[in-house]
């Protein structure tokens, strides 16, 4: 779910990067062009593991990194590997007290475990809250909220990790809302990747040809890039049904 705590006129070029981890936790790194009015924020729904806590979820820096999806994109056309070696995706320190800020490069960023948590954010930050009272099946959901600076650009790549409620799917949060409502359809400008073996090819999918390591600069990726593995693409543009893509895996 690509979702804004206010309007934005603009959104472009959105670029989304998904693998699953040895021990079930999702790695997630997102990009866009966008236009900001105002400061606001861009809050991202995932299905986090029930009873996972306030430290579930880990931001990482990829600012040394803004041609990471240009260089994914390098790839293409494209053929499957397995998975190898150790994975530094592992498991996610438990914890209490206030939701943390964080500063990930040009960002400022937060983890909010649950829908009835946003009260903890700056009231700029959150969603109306019949936008929740539309969306029952996020109920379960924790949140990446990312604050945005007023301004038209595209900015570094934004990243994170948190342990999945289902690890045999890859979830990609590609619902809209860009108005604070919900529509059955909206506009879509999307290419997604991922690694992993899928459980039934098709749907638009492309192996690359060649690993990750003959284009990604995997070492500043944090461990989110497994240079061993192949990558596969699905790009979406035009209309289609408002709702997030999420890939079974065998």
């Amino acid at each position: 779910m690509c979702c804004f705590s206010g309007p934005v006129p603009e959104v472009q070029n959105t670029r989304l990067f998904a693998r699953m981890g040895q021990r079930g936790n999702q790695v997630l790194v997102y990009q866009m062009a966008v236009e900001v009015p105002a400061d606001l924020a861009m809050i991202l729904p995932v299905p986090v593991a029930k009873g996972a806590g306030e430290k579930a979820m880990t931001f990482y820096d990829l600012s040394a990194y803004p041609t990471f999806f240009a260089d994914l994109n390098a790839l293409y056309p494209m053929p499957k590997a397995r998975s190898r070696g150790n994975d530094p995706f592992g498991a996610v320190e438990r914890g209490g007290g206030k939701l943390a800020v964080i500063a990930v490069g040009a960002f400022e960023a937060s983890f909010v475990p649950g829908v009835g948590e946003f009260h903890r954010l700056d009231e700029r930050f959150r969603l109306p809250d019949q936008v929740w009272d539309e969306l029952p099946g996020y109920a379960d959901y924790g949140f990446a909220v990312f604050k945005l600076k007023k301004g038209k650009g595209e900015a570094h790549p934004m990243a994170f990790a948190f342990p999945s409620a289902d690890p045999k799917k890859l979830f990609f949060p590609t619902l809209h809302i860009h108005d604070g409502k919900v529509h059955d359809e909206e506009r879509f400008d999307h290419t997604l990747y991922f690694q992993g073996n899928r459980a039934e090819m098709g749907g638009g999918w492309q192996e690359s040809p060649g690993l990750a390591s003959s284009r990604v600069k995997c070492p500043l990726t944090h461990g989110m890039v497994r240079p061993e593995l192949h990558v596969l693409r699905r790009t979406m543009q035009g209309t289609f049904p408002n709702g997030d893509v999420v890939v079974a895996l065998a």
